[in-house]
């Protein structure tokens, strides 16, 4: 007969649901609990066992939405199975509520596709594991603030005070405790009866009922209970549960609640509002100045530590110190010095040499980050900054061993990090263009997508040390820090910023209908909000938003404008090279719109030690300054380089030469120089107990400009060459469970499970001597395997084996034999899924296939 008039029945089990999905729909439930598939399970029972692991489920609810979630916990103090309409009910209550039964199939939708509820609308049904961790209990109150039912709460109840209960509420007695429970349980879930019986209720008593029914619907009584708590006891509207302890029935409070099982249910996500709107060109034009503000900061703080950074902590990571010097340095808080120091490590720009006096600096991947284009090198650093699971904002916090949390160092991976981060600049790029959002409305709606850990029972304890709002400050974090990235500007998101996150698809997504009557966005179904995208989509959506960026940030000018104060002003940007050579010529003053930098002796005495002469440094200033050269600093120039070199320094310990006797007298007759323990070798020639360095420094520090001399006698040209890590790759994420799987590795894994499932529930006819079916492999002599083969190669056939491989593991398997010769079977495997040849002496014995299974 056709199978429309046998239709399928229902599931048993849900491993029997599993089986009835397509692979589709298996695609799609490993897609959303990737965990289910690391590693591959064998057949579809034990993917049904794994998805009923305690780990699995609590991970699989804490990813749910806030409505779906609701429906969980809905079904969970539900009767076990429940029908569709039961519960919508607990949902919409009595007076029933449009809009949540327009996002309930959504919801269960959601809920069955990733295995948590199995069955037809009929015999809806949680699984155990979850509705373990959702049902109430006197231990872990449920989310939806319902007690036991009337059934639970008498369990331990003697019979005749059931019976008392029965008659005080005017039911006819009974000759058991169980029809007297049943009894007693439809007169509190039919509204027409109990509106009457709580009509008669004192208003005291009313009240009491009003405190529980929202929950915690536990209280507590003495051994002489008062008049108004009396009057709920002889009536079973409170039941005992403990000495001392009383407890509202669901049942009852379902009544009083109007049938609802939330206080408020929320179908439908709080949106994100606009808090201002600023010109689509405004926000652009700011975003690209904090990116190019951006680079600068992170090419300042390179160069602070190209010399070699601070040292590293024995545990890893900055000292208090130190990120206050760099913070400093930038001219920054120290949090926003954390933020910029851990971007660079993250973007692989920064790390430790790794030598025996270990200390932070650039990496080589920091020479070649400096010569691309402006705009590439600020998509590196946001792409970094997307995909990087360490969360600089917890800088300055303690772990759960109470130990302070260093930049650089160990205990600041945030595997949500990544997420919060792609989805708040998603729900940004779902405003009008200029929009800046309302933070706490961003907030609200994460909260709504992902609801804080502790909204069921079980759900909490995995981020200890954190608390419950980590995702929320990740979420506050990047608003802030793609501000000062230019990801924003002015709080709204930038055009390059929506190109990023691949902002048009986001907006399509946002605006798409489904369901009936085409009023709830695909969001609103229960599976979580989209990921992160991968490495490559990330790295071709980067590109493009390198590309809209690139025409906003300022030209770098080949000019500076030299002034009679000893300054030069920089009007904008300067080309590397300039900046560089004005970088070591003159000190930075100030930053901003324009770069003041101010010439001092010091810092011409620095270009001068970089090899540099005075015709040099007058040739570089006269080609870049659009005014002439002023006369101070054209005699400061000559005064330094007039001195500089004029006395030498080298190792003797260490060793002063000078032409001029005079001066090295000079310099013996200084009480300054009383402890560079100095002593004359000759007229031109003093030895110095101080180290060549160290006497370079305090001869400097005496108004003297000395050079260092090699040991041939030339001047040592100071270089100013970084100091560089060995080769170092960027931190690696920390992934938040196993990585959602592709397409490849869900169809490999599909044909596995498949061909193990048929493999292990194939039924077989017992064969004389073989096993009928316990799992253990089929046995039959060596003829009747051979003759048993030989007649399913004729007839085309399907069969048991049980085989032994060449390590001596025994296993069982469905083949279609092809042929047999030379002690050989060949045959097409079903469990493998291919063609396999096998010895005919490792087969333990053969079983045909049941009628109708081949």
């Amino acid at each position: 007969m056709s199978t429309e008039e046998h239709p399928a029945a229902a599931p048993r089990s849900l491993a029997e649901a599993l089986r009835g999905r397509d692979d589709v729909s298996l695609a799609a439930l490993l897609r959303s609990r990737p965990d289910l598939i690391t590693p591959v399970p064998t057949d579809l029972t034990q993917l049904a066992t794994r998805a009923g692991t305690r780990a699995s489920v609590v991970r699989a609810l804490e990813r749910l939405d806030r409505f779906t979630l609701q429906t969980a916990q809905a079904l969970a103090v539900a009767a076990d199975p429940a029908s569709y309409e039961e519960l919508l009910g607990l949902l919409a209550g009595d007076e029933g509520d449009p809009v949540v039964a327009a996002a309930l199939p959504h919801a269960l939708g959601g809920l069955r596709e990733q295995a948590l509820v199995w069955g037809g609308d009929d015999r809806l049904r949680l699984v155990r594991t979850a509705r373990e961790l959702l049902a109430p209990s006197p231990q872990h109150p449920s989310p939806t603030g319902l007690g036991p039912t009337v059934r639970e709460a008498t369990a331990g109840m003697s019979p005749g005070r059931i019976q008392e209960i029965v008659a005080t509420v005017g039911l006819p007695s009974t000759h058991d405790s169980v029809s007297a429970v049943t009894s007693l349980t439809a007169l509190f879930a039919d509204p027409a009866r109990m509106s009457a019986l709580l009509d008669e209720a004192p208003a005291e008593s009313v009240e009491v009922l009003e405190r529980l029914v929202w929950g915690p619907p536990y209280g507590q009584v003495t051994a002489d209970p008062a008049p108004r708590l009396r009057w709920l006891l002889d009536r079973g509207l409170l039941l005992p549960t403990a000495p001392g302890t009383v407890v509202l029935p669901r049942e009852v409070a379902l009544r009083l609640r109007a049938g609802r099982a939330h206080r408020t249910p929320e179908p439908l996500p709080p949106p994100v509002e606009a808090a201002a709107a600023h010109r689509p060109r405004m926000v652009d034009a700011t975003a690209a100045g904090q990116a190019y503000t951006a680079l600068s900061t992170v090419e300042e703080l390179l160069k602070d530590w190209h010399e070699g950074g601070p040292a590293v902590l024995r545990a890893g990571g900055l000292s208090v110190r130190d990120l206050k010097r760099t913070a400093v340095a930038l001219d920054v808080t120290e949090p926003v010095a954390a933020f910029w120091v851990e971007l660079a490590y993250a973007a692989g720009l920064l790390a430790s040499d790794g030598e025996a006096d270990e200390r932070y600096a650039a990496t080589p991947a920091y020479d070649e980050w400096r010569e691309r284009p402006a705009a590439e090198r600020w998509a590196q650093l946001v792409t970094a900054w997307l995909a990087a699971t360490r969360t600089p904002g917890l800088v300055g916090g303690r772990d759960a061993k109470d130990r302070t949390l260093s930049a650089l160092g160990p205990g600041l991976d945030r595997s949500a990090a990544p997420e919060v981060r792609h989805r708040v600049l998603t729900l940004l790029a779902g405003l009008p263009e200029g929009a800046a959002p309302a933070p706490e409305s961003v907030l609200a709606r994460l909260r709504w997508e992902r609801p804080p850990r502790g909204g069921g029972r079980g759900l909490a304890g995995a981020g200890a040390g954190d608390g419950e709002d980590l995702r929320a400050r990740i979420a506050r974090w990047t608003l802030s820090e793609a501000e000062m990235l230019g990801i924003t500007g002015r709080g709204a998101l930038a055009a390059h910023g929506r190109a990023l996150i691949g902002a048009p698809a986001a907006r399509r997504a946002e605006a798409e209908p489904a369901g009936p009557g085409d009023k709830l966005p695909v969001r609103h179904r229960s599976a979580p909000a989209p990921a992160p995208p991968s490495s490559a989509e990330q790295a071709t959506a980067a590109a493009a938003a390198a590309r809209l960026l690139a025409p906003l940030l300022p030209e770098p000018l080949d000019h500076v404008l030299l002034q009679a104060d000893l300054t030069a002003v920089a009007p904008g940007p300067l080309e590397r090279p300039l900046a560089d050579m004005l970088g070591v010529l003159a000190d930075v003053e100030s930053k901003g719109g324009a770069t003041v930098y101010r010439f001092t002796p010091g810092s011409v005495r620095r270009a001068l030690d970089a090899g540099q002469t005075a015709s040099d440094l007058h040739a570089f200033l006269t080609a870049h300054s659009r005014t002439p050269v002023p006369q101070p600093l054209a005699y400061l120039i000559d005064d330094v380089a007039r001195r500089h070199g004029h006395l030498r320094v080298g190792a003797a310990s260490a060793y002063v030469r000078c032409d001029d006797d005079a001066v090295l007298s000079e310099i013996l007759a200084d009480k300054r120089a009383a402890g560079l323990g100095l002593r004359r070798l000759a007229p031109t020639v003093l030895a110095a107990q101080a180290g060549p360095a160290g006497l370079l420094e305090g001869l400097r520090a005496m108004g003297f400009a000395p050079a260092a001399e090699s040991a041939e006698g030339d001047v040592v040209i100071a270089r100013t060459d970084a100091h560089r890590t060995p080769p170092r790759t960027p931190p690696a994420p920390v992934p938040e469970g196993p990585p959602v799987p592709d397409d490849t590795l869900l169809t490999a894994a599909l044909r596995a499970v498949r061909a193990g499932d048929l493999a292990s529930t194939a039924p077989r006819k017992p064969a004389a001597g073989g096993d009928p079916g316990r799992g253990e492999p089929p046995r039959t002599t060596a003829a009747e395997t051979l003759a048993t083969v030989q007649a399913a190669v004729l007839t085309g056939e399907a069969l048991w084996i049980g085989y032994v491989d060449a390590e001596g593991g025994a296993s069982r398997r469905v083949i279609a034999p092809v042929r047999v010769e030379g002690g050989f079977v060949t045959a097409y495997d079903h469990t493998a899924d291919e063609v396999r040849t096998y010895p005919l002496h490792r087969i333990t014995g053969v079983a045909e296939l049941a009628d109708g299974e081949s």
